[in-house]
């Protein structure tokens, strides 16, 4: 076995618990797994299915700032406002708050340290997580991968 062999199982073995409990959920929109697998791309199912996240940088949504909607890529479900947008400078579509009743969240500890993650609160779909470093009014960011949304123009 090599280091990165190690090193992937060692990642994997610490973000196994986290994406178990979130499927353990129950959630209005169900699908089997092999349901998710053929509706999504691979990166999208490890993303919003396992809980891993995309390359900084990779989504064009990070630089979309058109009037619209940002909808759950897994059920549809509108989540964030393009009026809640901002440009956060990390490489990931950020926004200040959600939708109302449209996301969910729990603790996350992995990466040796705990973080808000949220999800879609209708499919539990990963999105991303929230940090306390925002604008105001809410002081918020909604750290989001952008293969976990869809986006309609408004």
């Amino acid at each position: 076995m090599n280091r990165r062999m190690f090193t992937r199982l060692g990642l994997a073995s610490l973000l196994a618990p986290a994406a178990t409990a979130l499927r353990a959920q129950s959630f209005e929109v169900t699908r089997t797994d092999a349901e998710w697998q053929a509706m999504l791309t691979d990166l999208e199912y490890r993303v919003m299915r396992h809980e891993a996240t995309e390359r900084a940088g990779s989504s064009p949504l990070d630089k979309n700032y058109a009037a619209g909607v940002y909808h759950c890529r897994g059920c549809d479900l509108p989540l964030y406002s393009s009026a809640h947008k901002f440009d956060s400078g990390t490489g990931w579509p950020s926004f200040w708050q959600s939708l109302p009743n449209a996301i969910g969240t729990k603790e996350d500890n992995t990466l040796f340290t705990t973080r808000t993650e949220c999800h879609c609160r209708r499919c539990g779909s990963h999105l991303g997580h929230i940090f306390n470093d925002g604008p105001a009014p809410t002081g918020k960011r909604h750290c989001i991968n952008g293969v976990s949304l869809v986006f309609r123009a408004a």
